[in-house]
C-alpha cells in the first residue's frame, strides 16, 4: 500500500528527466561524484598528517632519550 512499484519508479524517472533534462542530470551527476572524491582526498590527506605528525613525536621522543642516555 505505501510502497512504490517498479512502475512508479519508472514513471517518475521519465518525469524527472523530462523536467531537468538529461544534460543538467549528467552534469549533476559529475558534481556529485567529483565533490565526493575531493572529499575522500581530503579524508586521506588528514589521515597522511596525523600519521606523519605521530611520527614526528616519535622521533623526538627517541632523540630526547637518546640524549638522557648518553649524558
Amino acid at each position: 500500500m505505501g510502497g512504490l512499484s517498479l512502475t512508479h519508479w519508472i514513471i517518475l524517472l521519465l518525469i524527472v528527466v523530462m523536467v531537468f533534462g538529461t544534460k543538467k542530470l549528467r552534469n549533476t551527476g559529475r558534481d556529485l561524484g567529483e565533490a565526493v572524491k575531493g572529499f575522500k582526498d581530503g579524508m586521506k590527506g588528514e589521515e597522511e598528517k596525523a600519521a606523519k605528525s605521530l611520527e614526528d613525536a616519535n622521533t623526538i621522543e627517541a632523540n630526547a632519550k637518546d640524549k638522557s642516555h648518553s649524558a
